[in-house]
């Protein structure tokens, strides 16, 4: 019996069950002990053995004496044939690592060993260090084994120690939801850290410690500039992660495809929730932060792919999968692929995606049936005496009652009987489909009939051809037509036909006009919409007549802008098609409303389709095709910008050697995606180009985009600046010709150069687009969409950050805070914003973060998130009433009273706060007890004395409580922000009111009342709680108290004998005499008044006045700041230097913790 470690490895175990495995690292310290290894391949790190007896020589002595020892051996003692060992140079002691059963299966971990672990031991300086990095890497693929079993066992035990984990390390909310966890390395410097990696909702999170030393990191998803797989000379792949400047990699990853996956998911979930809520609020299934998993990621992005890959409204996901061949009647021979079953659509795609795949709506299906019951064979009958033969389904049971129960095929008495005749019906066809393969042709290749539209489309209106008299072009187009109808007779027309590769070939050479509107809406998918909502066009129409919005004013402006050399947009008729369907389609989303740029999209989709289908037409584009282009920040053609800046670096290194900066490409580029090419050729070129768009989605714009630079590769890398390049390009596109176009010359653009264009060789669209395919057809969609999902998230951060900047030097320009003070102030702004986002489905600061709003007013704090940060920030952290100020500052700095406070204000309130000088904090502070800021408090009656105030000590004063407010204390008088339309004019009066606004003086002031001046002393005494001058500072505002009050008590008798003299004098002009109402005097100037009835006898027999019924003293602000300043320790209080910088980090530390506290 041998031993690795402390572990016995039953032989048996090893071939029946796992084969290999790592093993935890245990001393061996004769490696060679009993010559029972021999040496079969080793480097200065690792030794790779071989039992004696085993394999190759395993003849001799000793061999036979080994393999001897091994069979007598009981099988639980038995030891695995293969080992690895690891050893350095410098040490006489080896550990075993890895074992395995067959020589190919220790081969494997060996090779892993030197693709992974080699590289990285050489930059470490001893041996100590190597051996412990090697011992904590396989512990740690020990660990990443066991959870991977876990995962198909299910075993929750593994997963709850790691949540303890997890919890325990990093202190985040209780609700923080963790999807799962890895080990890998994480590269500090040139030396990794072996640890664990933990994915969780709103964080990525890696702790190590090792020789002492502990590593922790936590980074938010929201704050991911960059995510991708790298390779370099010391990592052979790895997971690059780039957030606020700062580069973290992840090595050694046993499943980095997987991890890399998880991690794309979590950041482009982060991203959609927290900036680009339009989108993620057509993701219900990602609605909940609390019930985020992996298996959900992971389900939610094979449903994004497939709903990519067969054009499927966004309502579709994929429920099932199955393997199986398809009889394809065109090859006569069965092709293996996958069927696909969603909601409403049974799909098939061949093995690679590119020989066939078809589209079956199940309202099309009408039976599904088994030919033969021995065979796994399924026969789905479709409308129109169409059919197809999916053979060799492994569970084809299950995908019969699944696509049944979809199609609502019960097994009810109706149903029953019209499957009886359904059968018959279906078996013939079959029968004679087997028998006469090529005649299924015809019943694929016929169309269902479907109601017409009122309208027709425009090209037919403003130019029918004539049958009779036709033109070498119109010949051509009959020709095309023809090549096309040959196609469908093969492939079939309709929902259900066949997309192949003969497809993109006949797209390339072009689409007849007649059959261009029915083939935009088959490729794009929008018929599946238009038949799935019939009467919705109609209805919005009717809905959306009349309205008047900032976007029908944008429409109105735009329509005669619109394709306006087209007979067809120079008459009321398609001007009135093109304004309804862009003003149905804003009513129909609002977030989107209009862009320009749709316009000119929509007039060409008029022209070749009907109205309705124009509308379904733009709904696929805006809402499938090109998601997030038509918006107010137009995401998605920056990241279109970004993905073809990429290729161009990949795809035309000699134009990026000689133009590094790749900028000019960018910003031209940006009308080539946002109208298809159509606003820079002429439009008989154009609308060749979406042809091939909407076959091939945004890959065929880009491949098109990389063309026109690789035909002006010569002229663009002699440009000696921008202008130049641009006009090179100009030339290019004016040069484009369709000289197969049936068009009229009317409509046919012109050249904007015509003296420029006989020296420029002129360019077929069709050889263009030819040529196009040819260079870079080679280019997937699948890597198109991987990079637009890396390039969104560096694309977003680049808007976040262009708004910060914003932010950043309008705030400046009016606080004294540095700039890496404001710039950590708006993280910690932001971040605050966020936490209030990240465990709530439906939180109301995400509601309002509306990035169409003005750039301060796009991160706004409701109250409990305002108080939350504002305690942090505030700079009496020992302040004893901080909810009840934070309340205070919050109405104060709340203007507009909404209920929410923008950056500029919160950074007013701290600066004042911080930097003001001794006169503005103290108005400042004394703001905070008039209104709006400070409403009353019951807790104060008008019979409490003042020297019972005076000798209470604050300890006991109780918080503050406002009558008749939300519950969150906050006044609103105007609709929140975020919600419905924006008031522009609401906008440009406040803007008015800034500008206009005059600086306030203390004479402006408010004179501050009884119930105000004892809250307001209040607050100086929990300001001072804590102070190292704490009872100075108390005895000198009992000081200023007394001396205001006594003021305060001589001027109110004063005032209070002029009133009774004016009253006793207008008593004795007065015929009738007035009685006295002491009931209606006030107790404290009932008291007041006694000592003036000596001298004032009449007074008894006068009525008192309404002014003596209820006198309260008051107090202006110059009276408090003159008492205030003769009294040093309150000045050198307020007058003392704060250190922003330290509560900064502080409350960069504990920002996290306070949201985990609560």
């Amino acid at each position: 019996m041998r031993h690795y470690g402390s572990m016995v490895i039953p032989f048996d175990r090893l071939v029946n069950d796992i084969g290999s495995m790592w093993l935890k690292p245990e001393e061996i310290l004769l490696k060679n002990a009993f010559k029972l290894w021999v040496t079969e391949n080793n480097n200065d790190y690792f030794i790779l053995q071989r039992r004696r007896g085993y394999g190759e020589g395993a003849g001799g002595l000793t061999g036979l004496l080994v393999g001897t020892l091994d069979t007598v051996l009981d099988s639980t003692s038995k030891v695995a044939p293969f080992r690895i060992l690891h050893h350095t140079p410098d040490s006489q002691v080896s550990w075993s690592i890895a074992c395995a059963a067959t020589k190919e299966e220790i081969v494997q971990h060996w090779e892993w060993l030197q693709q992974n672990i080699m590289r990285t031991l050489s930059v470490f300086d001893s041996s100590d260090d190597i051996t412990s990095f090697v011992q904590g890497k396989i512990r740690g693929l020990i660990a990443e084994e066991g959870k991977v079993s876990m995962v198909h066992e299910d075993d929750p035990e593994k997963f709850r120690e790691a949540l303890l984990r997890f919890e325990k390390w990093f202190e985040l909310p209780q609700k923080e939801k963790l999807v799962t966890y890895y080990s890998c390395s994480y590269w500090k410097g040139r030396v990794p850290c072996q640890g664990w990696l933990y994915l969780s909702t709103n964080f990525l999170c890696f702790y190590s410690y090792l020789l002492g030393s502990e590593v922790k990191l936590i980074v938010s998803w929201d704050e991911v500039w960059r995510l991708e797989k790298t390779t370099n000379v010391i990592l052979t792949e790895s997971i690059h992660v780039l957030a606020h400047g700062e580069n973290h990699y992840f090595s050694m990853l046993l499943h980095i495809n997987e991890t890399f996956l998880i991690m794309e998911q979590l950041a482009d979930y982060s991203i959609k929730r927290l900036f680009d809520k339009e989108t993620f609020q057509r993701e219900p299934a990602l609605s909940d932060p609390l019930q985020i998993t992996k298996r959900g990621l992971e389900t939610h992005a094979r449903s994004e792919q497939f709903r990519a890959f067969f054009r499927l409204p966004k309502e579709e996901n994929l429920l099932e999968v199955y393997e199986s061949f398809l009889w394809v009647p065109f090859s006569h021979f069965n092709t293996l692929g996958k069927i696909c079953v969603s909601e409403s659509y049974l799909c098939f795609a061949s093995q690679d995606g590119t020989q066939c795949y078809v589209i079956i709506p199940m309202r099309e299906i009408i039976s599904v049936e088994k030919p033969d019951s021995s065979s796994r064979a399924l026969a789905v009958c479709l409308r129109g005496k169409r059919a197809l033969r999916f053979s060799e389904v492994r569970d084809y049971e299950r995908l019969a009652n699944t696509i049944r129960s979809r199609c609502g095929m019960t097994a009810s008495p109706k149903h029953l009987a019209q499957a009886e005749s359904m059968q018959g019906v279906c078996q013939s066809l079959l029968n004679h489909i087997e028998d006469n393969p090529e005649e299924l042709t015809l019943m694929v290749g016929q169309r269902d009939s479907s109601k017409a539209v009122s309208t027709e489309a425009l090209m037919t209106v403003f130019h029918p051809q004539d049958a009779e008299n036709l033109d070498p072009k119109l010949l051509k187009e009959k020709m095309k037509e023809q090549s096309w109808n040959i196609h469908f007779s093969e492939y079939g027309r309709g929902t259900s036909m066949f997309f192949t590769k003969k497809t993109r070939d006949l797209i390339v050479r072009g689409v007849p006009e007649a059959l261009r509107g029915e083939l935009w809406m088959l490729f794009s998918g929008a018929v599946n919409d238009m038949a799935t909502h019939p009467g919705y066009y109609t209805d919005l129409v009717e809905q959306s007549l009349g309205t008047s919005t900032l976007a029908t004013d944008e429409i109105e402006r735009d329509l005669h802008r619109s394709l306006p050399e087209h007979p067809a947009f120079q008459s009321d008729t398609g001007i009135s098609a093109l304004r309804r369907v862009l003003t149905a389609y804003a009513y129909r989303n609002p977030k989107i409303g209009y862009c320009q740029a749709m316009n000119i999209l929509t007039s060409v989709l008029l022209l070749y389709a009907k109205e309705e289908e124009a509308f379904w037409l733009l709904v696929a584009v805006c809402e499938r095709m090109l998601p997030d282009y038509f918006n107010r920040r137009i995401i998605g053609a920056l990241v279109d910008q970004a993905v073809f800046e990429e290729l161009i670096r990949e795809q035309l290194p000699q134009l990026v050697e000689h133009m590094t900066d790749l900028t000019l490409f960018s910003s031209v580029s940006l009308s080539w995606f946002l109208t298809l090419f159509i606003s820079v050729l002429p439009i008989e070129s154009a609308v060749n180009v979406v042809d091939c768009f909407f076959y091939d989605g945004i890959k065929a714009i880009l491949q098109l985009g990389l063309t026109v630079l690789h035909c002006n590769m010569e002229a663009l890398i002699s440009c000696h600046d921008d202008a130049e390049a641009v006009t090179v390009l100009n030339k290019f596109f004016d040069s484009v010709t369709n000289k197969d176009s049936p068009l009229p010359s009317t409509v046919q653009q012109a050249s904007v150069g015509n003296n420029d264009k006989a020296t420029h060789l002129k360019v077929e669209i069709s050889d263009l687009i030819r040529e196009a395919y040819e260079k870079y057809g080679n280019i997937r969609s699948e890597d198109v969409e991987s990079l637009r999902k890396r390039n969104k998230l560096h694309v977003i951060q680049t808007l976040e950050d262009a708004t910060k900047q914003n932010v950043l030097r309008v705030v400046s320009q009016e606080v004294k805070f540095g700039a890496s003070q404001l710039d950590d102030l708006y993280r910690l702004f932001k971040r605050q914003h966020f936490l209030s986002c990240y465990w709530m489905i439906n939180s109301q600061a995400l509601l309002h973060h509306d990035p169409s709003l003005a750039y301060l007013d796009q991160y706004q704090l409701g109250f409990q998130q305002f108080s939350t940060l504002f305690s942090l920030l505030q700079p009496w952290p020992l302040c004893t009433s901080k909810n009840t100020l934070s309340l205070w500052v919050f109405r104060l700095i709340d203007e507009n009273q909404d209920g929410l406070v923008n950056f500029k204000e919160f950074c007013y309130a701290l600066d004042t706060l911080y930097s003001g000088s001794f006169t503005n904090r103290l108005k400042f502070l004394f703001k905070l007890h008039l209104p709006p800021a400070f409403t009353g408090s019951p807790l104060h009656s008008k019979d409490q004395r003042i020297q019972h105030f005076m000798t209470e000590d604050c300890s006991h004063f109780t918080k503050l409580t406002a009558f008749d407010l939300p519950e969150d204390g906050v006044i609103r008088k105007s609709p929140e922000r975020g919600r419905g339309k924006v008031d522009l004019q609401a906008y440009l009066k406040q803007w008015q009111d800034e500008i206009l606004k005059k600086e306030e003086t203390i004479k402006d002031l408010p004179r501050i009342n009884q119930t105000q001046f004892i809250q307001f002393s209040k607050t100086l005494y929990n300001l001072f709680h804590g102070d190292q001058e704490e009872e100075p500072l108390y005895r000198a505002v009992a000081h200023v108290t007394s001396l205001l009050l006594r003021m305060e008590e001589v001027g109110r008798r004063l005032q209070e004998t002029n009133v009774i003299q004016e009253a006793i004098m207008s008593s004795e002009s007065s015929p009738e005499g007035l009685k006295v109402n002491t009931e209606s005097i006030s107790p404290e100037s009932s008291s007041d008044i006694s000592s003036t009835q000596e001298t004032a006898p009449k007074l008894q027999e006068v009525e008192t006045p309404p002014k003596l019924q209820e006198v309260e003293w008051s107090f202006a602000f110059e009276q408090v700041l003159a008492s205030l300043l003769n009294e040093p320790t309150v000045v050198r209080f307020f007058e003392r230097p704060l250190d922003v910088q330290t509560r900064l980090d502080q409350a960069k530390v504990a920002q996290l913790k306070s949201s985990a506290n609560k």
